[in-house]
């Protein structure tokens, strides 16, 4: 896919999370960028700033783990694929505050094998991949990570 297509897909894809889930639309959820492999979310401090002025904690993890999610979901529209995407479970350290705008980058782990996860979705209807994600903070170093498993599961329709 090229970059114009993978962008047009990226940003159908905010507009979807944006008309499903309200706690995106409340964030101001905006697409940063997507080249096929690593997606990246952006949202403003304002309406995520917590009571000492820096982001919410709560809006980092979400935002780190929509990018995760949408990283996935991605992967499975390009394949043609049907699914409900989940998180399986995550892991998120906070290393230090946000105190500006921020996004999130999104990318399969280092172990994670999309042929293997899309082999695995092909024979047993469902298949998990692994996803870090990171708020990029000061100095290149993260303020805040997220090592997620997301599970795709094919959707049944009324004829299976």
């Amino acid at each position: 896919m090229d970059k114009p297509a993978l962008h047009t897909a990226a940003q159908a894809l905010v507009a979807f999370i944006h008309d499903g889930i309200p706690l995106a639309r409340a964030m101001a959820l905006e697409l940063g960028d997507y080249d096929g492999e690593r997606l990246t979310l952006r949202s403003p401090l304002a309406p995520n700033v917590n009571d000492k002025g820096c982001a919410f904690g709560g809006s980092l993890v979400s935002l780190m783990t929509l990018t995760g999610w949408g990283l996935v979901e991605l992967a499975l529209r390009q394949r043609g694929e049907d699914c409900d995407v989940y998180v399986g479970e995550s892991t998120v350290r906070y290393l230090s505050p946000v105190w500006e705008d921020f996004q999130a980058e999104a990318q399969p782990a280092a172990h994670a094998d999309w042929t293997t996860f899309f082999a695995t979705l092909a024979t047993r209807g469902r298949a998990r991949i692994g996803v870090t994600c990171q708020i990029p903070g000061e100095e290149g170093k993260p303020a805040a990570t997220l090592e997620a498993q997301f599970v795709a599961k094919r959707r049944t329709t009324a004829a299976e």
